[in-house]
């Protein structure tokens, strides 16, 4: 009782009337500071950023025309390998030779131009009319622009259409240094595409199992955006890209972004 008649005497003396009140202290000061910084930020973010919506899916660089697999047409024994691995080869160039068990011995032909990606046949083994001899990836000239064929989920493919904006991930290119590859979806496939329809256009039954695990996903063809400034001749999200070309059947991983929105219209009826 004491204290209380003490305090409430203060409040009545005249003479302190006139001292100032503290209204907060500076650690509250700051605090209020800071979370009116912070919504002047979220404000600023919610009117100019941005949100992007992406499918991601794995996929290969390859060349648009996709790849062919040589098989023989006889049974025998090879004798002679004719061409090289990443090497290119005419159409109807020969391949492989073959020596039936008459002793006769054919050879085995390219069907088309392109660059042979892997060689099955070796000397000296034995091969079964129908075996694979080797897989040729269908290029009219040396200099043809690779492009990266992506395998997206049945669930996302409506979502994707020509013209979106791509970004490729590769194994073999360190993100970290050099960034992504860019691209730009040119064409979408109607309808699913099974394991045998992969392995045919890819020349690659591993390739078409990996990316048919899941499911039967839909093709997606897209180009690669060109530039001069880089080694590769193709753009990256880093000035300069890595310091050396890109071959083809290069394992990549694709993010699409399918739309982009700003915060606000989330919130906004």
């Amino acid at each position: 009782m004491q204290f209380r008649q003490q305090a409430l005497s203060k409040l009545q003396s005249p003479e302190e009337l006139d001292l100032p009140v503290r209204l907060a202290r500076p650690r509250g000061l700051l605090t209020l500071a800071v979370t009116l910084l912070a919504m002047a930020a979220g404000a600023l973010w919610a009117t100019t950023g941005y949100v992007d919506s992406n499918v991601s899916a794995p996929g290969v660089l390859t060349y648009g025309q996709g790849s062919y697999v040589v098989q023989s047409p006889v049974a025998g024994q090879v004798t002679a390998v004719l061409a090289k691995e990443g090497g290119r080869v005419a159409a109807d160039a020969p391949l492989v030779k073959v020596r039936r068990a008459d002793g006769r011995t054919d050879v085995v032909r390219a069907l088309a131009a392109g660059r042979v990606t892997s060689l099955a046949a070796t000397i000296g083994s034995v091969v079964t009319t129908g075996s694979d001899v080797a897989a040729v990836e269908r290029t009219a000239h040396a200099h043809d622009p690779l492009v990266a064929m992506l395998y997206v989920p049945a669930s996302g493919g409506a979502s994707v259409a020509p013209g979106q904006p791509v970004d490729l991930t590769l194994p073999s290119v360190p993100e970290g240094t050099y960034g992504v590859l860019r691209g730009t979806v040119k064409a979408v496939g109607r309808t699913t595409r099974t394991r045998r329809q992969i392995a045919a256009f890819l020349g690659d039954d591993q390739l078409a199992a990996r990316f048919t695990r899941g499911g039967q996903p839909v093709a997606v063809l897209v180009t690669l955006d060109a530039s001069r400034s880089t080694k590769s001749g193709y753009a990256w999200s880093s000035p300069a890209g890595p310091p050396f070309a890109l071959t083809s059947m290069t394992p990549a991983d694709g993010s699409v972004r399918v739309a982009r929105q700003h915060p606000a219209e989330w919130l906004l009826p």
